[in-house]
């Protein structure tokens, strides 16, 4: 267990980097609570977060604006999700860029569908960068506070185990349920 928490701190805020550029919500909060026990610095963590997130978000929809006959192909499984996207975008105009942060599955999809559109980049870069913080002040700062109540929660889960994937399963389930329901065909 000290090799694991001594790895932490070499490979931690690397790995923190490298998961907040695809979405890093579970990549921050564990952050939060490892940080809440002194293995990790929060306010790094923050910044790291907000700074690969910002980066993720703004490479997707460069992608997406230069390539996009090159991109289609690979998103044809995903074209209701996409129109979804686009919709919720024309609904809530640029609060999307900074609700879909908080919302499994549409982190991707959102820039990828802003950046298909005329949006201007310099508009989309700057919400991005405050959405990032916001989402990195809010994601982080909870999880460091209810450290204590994790690492409590962990101390009973561990004693049953099956326990933890199960309630995994479940929000995975709703998350993709709710998808399903939103994006299929009516009429």
């Amino acid at each position: 267990m000290e090799s694991m928490f001594a790895n932490l701190h070499t490979w931690g805020y690397l790995i923190l980097f490298l998961y907040s550029l695809g979405g890093g919500f579970l990549a921050l909060a564990a952050a939060g609570v490892l940080s809440s026990a002194g293995e990790l610095n929060i306010v790094l963590c923050i910044v790291i977060a907000c700074i690969s997130n910002f980066i993720g978000d703004s490479g997707l929809f460069l992608v997406s604006r230069y390539n996009k006959k090159e991109i289609m192909p690979y998103l044809r499984k995903q074209r209701r999700n996409l129109a979804l996207a686009q919709i919720l975008f024309r609904k809530y105009g640029d609060r999307i860029i900074l609700i879909k942060k908080f919302i499994y599955g549409l982190k991707t999809l959102v820039p990828i569908a802003i950046g298909i559109t005329k949006y201007s980049f310099l508009k989309f870069s700057l919400i991005n960068a405050v959405s990032s913080l916001i989402w990195a002040l809010v994601v982080g700062l909870l999880s460091y506070y209810a450290g204590d109540f994790v690492r409590e929660l962990y101390a009973h889960v561990k004693d049953a185990p099956w326990i933890a994937p199960l309630a995994l399963g479940a929000i995975v389930a709703a998350i993709v349920l709710y998808f399903r329901f939103a994006t299929r065909k009516r009429g």
